[in-house]
């Protein structure tokens, strides 16, 4: 059965609904008037567009912005890192230090739920709302739109944090900061979209995610979702399948080819709510079962002109793309969900110490800890986090310097770090026995997800022929 994207999506939530509570909208209590606002960004009201509800707000006290609603750059408008501001000035980190103190509480209130949800296979609104609150889920919104400006190691950070919590929230988180940090670096979103995303921001989580994926389709093919010229916009129709929150996904980013004689391929931003759009709920992995990563159906779905992107003859895979962006993008997408996995993957071994420092066999007199051989398989455990954590740690900050390099390093590293990831869960399974993989305890889980964390990673051979066929290229040098 299919649902519409609206019954479902946090964004079409008023102020009042966006409460610590998982509870259908229509059975909610009200928030009262003094309930806390999200610490994001400052960003104009604006009327929303015929036939939709608006979400308006009044400025805020020294918001920046001319009388005519468009956004006001804080910094240079020219291209650059995200945080980039005034010539000269060194960003402002106030407000993303003030997002990662928040982290532990975060963390807390999602492991809370995390049991629950994975078993329900239930959409995690409470832990998205958590995250929103702190201030995290716009972490990478650029400082010329008022954000905080967080780099792609802040984002490594977070999201290594939120795996510990909740994976399936912080792979939803991932996809939201990523393409605020694709519009940071590039601005291919048209202003007027750009600034009702940052307006609806400050009343509650807005999802967002690039759809690309396609029932049976290659990498290498011409989308099969199809985008039919209709007066002066476009209407969609396809299905996209893996696309993560679809539930409560306010924008989605569609990847489409047109009907032209010679088709054009690009990206089409579609409202979770609009009408034609469906979600399949075909989503029932082992793990991550949260994360609601459902098939999007589009059956006619209308979109304007001006939010047709980037309409261009032929179809490239991301890795095969020439421009810089391209690979880019890619490198914080590998390190973002490399973080995710190693997250849980310190989330497992914390519970194994926990288990060997209490689990006291009826033939020892001393906890499972004090046996060396214990110890030095967790010693072996610690080195492989140790280990993915400095790749990816190490790469993040050399990716935000611009370093070709780093960029060129990161699909190898994320194959490196997942591959850690899964041998340390799969390790303490082994060590803890029958107790490791009791659904009363959350080790199984951890592994579930951790094996699912997978499906966001290109197949090995892939990674693995790109980076042998550039150390052979390296050789052929003179």
């Amino acid at each position: 059965m299919t649902t519409r994207a609206a019954d479902r999506s946090t964004a079409d939530r008023s102020p009042e609904d966006h409460t610590f509570d998982d509870r259908p909208v229509g059975d909610r209590p009200a928030r009262s008037a003094s309930a806390k606002e999200a610490p994001v960004m400052d960003a104009p009201a604006e009327d929303a567009s015929a036939g939709r509800r608006s979400r308006t707000a009044p400025p805020t006290a020294g918001s920046d912005r001319s009388d005519s609603g468009h956004l006001e750059s804080t910094g240079s408008p020219s291209t650059g890192s995200p945080s980039a501001g005034p010539a000269g000035s060194a960003p402002d980190r106030t407000a993303i230090e003030t997002a990662l103190a928040g982290l532990p509480r975060v963390v807390d209130l999602l492991a809370a739920r995390a049991e629950e949800h994975d078993r329900d296979a239930t959409f995690p609104y409470q832990g998205i709302e958590a995250v929103h609150e702190a201030g995290l889920l716009t972490l990478t919104v650029s400082e010329r739109y008022r954000g905080p400006g967080g780099t792609l190691a802040d984002t490594v950070r977070v999201l290594s944090q939120l795996g510990r919590g909740d994976a399936s929230v912080a792979v939803v988180t991932a996809f939201t900061l990523l393409r605020h940090a694709e519009q940071a670096r590039r601005a291919d979103w048209p202003t007027a979209g750009y600034r009702r995303l940052l307006t609806e921001s400050r009343r509650g989580p807005v999802l967002v995610n690039t759809l690309r994926a396609e029932p049976g389709a290659g990498a290498s093919e011409l989308p099969a979702t199809v985008a039919r010229r209709d007066g002066d916009g476009w209407l969609l129709t396809g299905r996209k399948t893996c696309c993560t929150g679809a539930e409560a996904l306010a924008w989605m980013a569609v990847t489409a080819r047109t009907d032209e004689e010679e088709p054009r391929v690009g990206t089409f931003l579609v409202r979770g709510e609009s009408e034609g759009l469906e979600i399949d709920p075909t989503w029932d992995q082992l793990g991550l079962r949260a994360s609601a990563s459902h098939d999007v159906v589009l059956n006619g779905v209308r979109v304007q002109a001006d939010l047709a992107l980037g309409l261009t003859a032929g179809r490239r895979t991301v890795r095969q793309g020439a421009d810089a962006e391209a690979e880019l993008s890619l490198a914080w997408h590998d390190l973002a969900l490399s973080a995710v996995a190693i997250g849980v993957a310190r989330a497992a071994e914390a519970w194994l110490i926990r288990f060997l420092n209490q689990r006291t066999p009826a033939n020892l007199t001393e906890p499972l800890g004090t046996l060396p051989r214990y110890r030095t398989a967790l010693g072996e455990i610690e080195a492989q986090l140790i280990g993915a954590e400095e790749l990816v740690e190490g790469l993040a900050p050399r990716v935000d310097r611009g370093e070709p390099e780093a960029v060129a390093r990161t699909g190898p590293a994320h194959l490196l770090a997942t591959r850690a990831a899964t041998a340390v869960v799969q390790q303490a399974v082994t060590l803890t026995g029958n107790p490791g993989l009791s659904r009363r305890h959350p080790l199984e889980r951890y592994l579930r997800d951790v094996l699912s964390s997978r499906v966001h990673l290109a197949p090995d051979e892939t990674v693995l022929e790109a980076a042998g066929r550039a150390a052979l290229e390296r050789g052929a040098r003179p």
